[in-house]
């Protein structure tokens, strides 16, 4: 798992905060210092509950569920994307729709709107339709991919939650806790760390944001590869357990061979004597 020490935090700037006059007074705890107007973050606390949040995200992975990762702003888009298609996780790097949790349903209503526009393509029926309604449809599909797209595959809610700004993201936030699902996010000194898993840290800077999505996502891809080591054993043990078994019935059945082989001696040993005993007699 990918690990990051104090001095990558301070080149990366993950020590600054916001504005004095911007803080949420519940971020006091992870405030080192106040320098220029400017709070700056106890990095030693940055350590520690990163460190938390990686052990239980990669549980999370070991167990083979989803982590939903959330990051609508600019500077986290394309870091998100990239390292969440890197564990193959989903990501919304777009708008968040209101009810994407808890209007899970109508949400799988529309994948599936996507998936049959995309057959449409495949087996002929574009062919059949006007120009313009094959237009409309295009459109369409062109807006469910750019704000569905990345959960496609996503067939249940997620089992956690990460989110770069819970700020920014509140609404989503706001729809996990409703449902219980834990969350994991960067919280700056204008955030409310009141969620499972708060990681005190810039959420402005890329360089910032890059530090801490890289131990997240190193956690994540040891989780999976743990499941899989797992799951390979388990398939050798399986293996070896049917094999133990055909090899027990194999001498199972030799040993029941043997068994009728020497009773079959023994009746024709007892018949050849009966009939010496016979041949005495007379």
């Amino acid at each position: 798992m990918t690990k990051t020490n104090f001095q990558e935090m301070l080149e990366a700037g993950v020590h600054f905060g916001h504005l004095k006059r911007k803080w949420n007074p519940a971020m006091a705890p992870y405030i080192f210092m106040e320098r220029n107007g400017i709070h700056i973050i106890d990095l030693n606390k940055t350590l520690v509950k990163l460190d938390e949040a990686a052990q239980a995200i990669k549980q999370i992975a070991r167990s083979g569920k989803k982590v939903l990762f959330v990051a609508t702003k600019k500077q986290a888009k394309d870091i998100v994307a990239e390292s969440a298609k890197s564990v193959n996780m989903p990501y919304i790097t777009e708008r968040w729709s209101g009810g994407m949790l808890t209007n899970f349903p109508t949400v799988r209503k529309a994948i599936k709107k996507m998936t049959s526009i995309d057959k449409m393509k495949v087996d002929g029926t574009f062919e059949n339709i006007s120009k313009r309604e094959r237009l409309q449809i295009e459109r369409q599909r062109i807006k469910l991919d750019t704000v569905l797209g990345s959960i496609k595959e996503m067939n249940k809610l997620p089992a956690a939650l990460f989110v770069v700004d819970v700020s920014k993201e509140k609404i989503a936030v706001a729809e996990a806790k409703r449902l219980h699902i834990p969350v994991f996010g960067i919280v700056d000194t204008n955030s409310d760390p009141n969620i499972e898993f708060p990681i005190p840290a810039n959420d402005d800077a890329s360089k910032s944001i890059k530090v801490i999505i890289d131990v997240i996502t190193s956690a994540i891809a040891e989780g999976l590869d743990e499941r899989k080591a797992n799951r390979e054993m388990e398939a050798k043990s399986k293996e070896k357990n049917v094999s133990a078994k055909s090899e027990g019935a194999k001498k199972a059945r030799r040993t029941r061979a043997k068994k009728v082989e020497t009773s079959e001696n023994k009746q024709t040993e007892t018949a050849k004597n009966e009939a010496k005993e016979e041949k005495k007699a007379e």
